[in-house]
């Protein structure tokens, strides 16, 4: 793997030198819903992002759950594949309906691993069979927790701001019931399982406890519950992802499982929407929100600058420790260069992804990436570049 370096332009500013950074949880729409996104305009997005590998999630359109279902999805990521390697997720049932398993079997060597994510499999018996199948097939499950029979209509965290604002909120509850119950199971099946987009304080204690006691367990979380908490929301549609940016009691807790090594690794869940999908404030826009572009900007600006998390810290957790965990290789020839001194203010209208909803908009950052180089080319350079490398 590529060690970052570091060294001084002729200007004196600060350039540094990062392997390709890589994302196990993205949404890039295609097939079905390429008004939202396109593979390729994620890719770019990921690419100016310093991304060179990212991990695409199923719901799509046709659902990936057979071969011939994924290949339609596989058709759209070879057009692409010069920009940044994209790897597709095979669905764990069939329609991300949580009734029947889809064929894990059929698909297992075309796919990074198994979810049903945006949506929680909900049968504990469906998913112990699942478990099993996938460590048959040696892949990992990756979940979406999510305990329907305990949202009640909400959409926001069940905290300070929904009770000050008359929102319906979200108990943490429905996050870490269910990784509690597949905990247990992935000890008892001896299954590779992974949590995604983990957001609240019970859901670090049960993931700790779990790899404490040697469960094959790991997880992720976001830019945006680390940097922000529920006191931090405004009435607007850019502000709703699920899971919700709960209490800072809970920001506190995932920043120490971010320290001591619980959570490995963070994943953007970069989730582009349509402007008026989005524009129907907390209560009625759709969940989620877009992240490979200001990930690193926001992440070494709110963490690493505040002396909280180291800046080798935080290149781990968006390289090694993701690659490791999903088997994806690192090319000596792959990285992304960044100028640390670069600050601006970050611009949505300016991003390269079609979805422009970020909780960040307006926000002072440092970092900006001058160039991203994937299998030996250029896949993204900024016009900064050329005056600066």
């Amino acid at each position: 793997m590529r060690t970052f370096l570091r060294q001084d332009d002729r200007s004196g500013r600060h350039i540094v030198s990062f392997p390709g950074f890589c994302d196990v949880h993205v949404h890039f729409r295609e097939p079905g819903f390429s008004y939202k996104e396109t593979i390729l305009s994620g890719s770019r997005a990921a690419a100016r992002g310093g991304y060179t590998d990212v991990c695409a999630m199923p719901n799509l359109n046709p659902v990936p759950d057979t071969p011939a279902h994924l290949a339609q999805e596989e058709a759209l990521i070879r057009e692409a594949r010069e920009v940044c390697r994209v790897h597709p997720y095979g669905a764990l049932t069939m329609g991300e309906k949580g009734q029947q398993p889809a064929d894990l079997a059929g698909m297992a060597d075309r796919v990074i691993a198994f979810s049903d994510d945006g949506k929680g499999v909900q049968s504990e018996s469906m998913m112990r069979s699942l478990m099993e199948e996938a460590h048959r097939l040696g892949k990992i499950v990756t979940a979406h927790c999510e305990d329907e029979s305990l949202l009640r209509g909400g959409y926001i965290h069940d905290g300070e701001y929904a009770r000050l604002h008359g929102h319906r909120g979200i108990c943490s509850e429905s996050e870490w019931g269910p990784i509690a119950r597949d905990v247990r199971m992935a000890k008892e099946t001896g299954c590779a399982y992974h949590v995604c987009h983990v957001s609240c304080r019970e859901s670090v204690d049960i993931i700790r406890k779990a790899r404490a006691e040697g469960a094959d367990v790991t997880c992720e979380t976001g830019p945006h519950y680390l940097l922000m908490n529920d006191m931090d929301l405004q009435e607007d549609g850019r502000f709703r992802m699920n899971p919700p940016i709960r209490s800072k009691a809970d920001q506190e807790a995932l920043i120490e499982g971010l320290l001591d090594g619980t959570i490995g690794m963070i994943a953007t869940d970069h989730a582009p929407h349509s402007a008026e999908e989005k524009s129907r404030g907390l209560s009625g826009s759709a969940f989620g929100i877009v992240g490979l572009e200001t990930a690193f900007p926001v992440l070494y600006t709110g963490l690493v600058k505040k002396g909280i998390l180291s800046l080798e810290a935080l290149i781990d957790k968006m390289t090694r420790a993701p690659r490791e965990r999903f088997s994806i290789p690192q090319p000596d020839g792959d990285f992304c260069e960044w100028d640390l001194d670069a600050e601006y203010e970050i611009d949505p209208a300016a991003f390269l992804s079609m979805g422009k909803a970020t909780p960040f908009a307006g926000w002072k950052v440092f970092g900006r990436c001058l160039r991203t180089v994937c299998g030996g080319k250029d896949s993204w350079r900024a016009a900064e570049a050329e005056e600066t490398l």
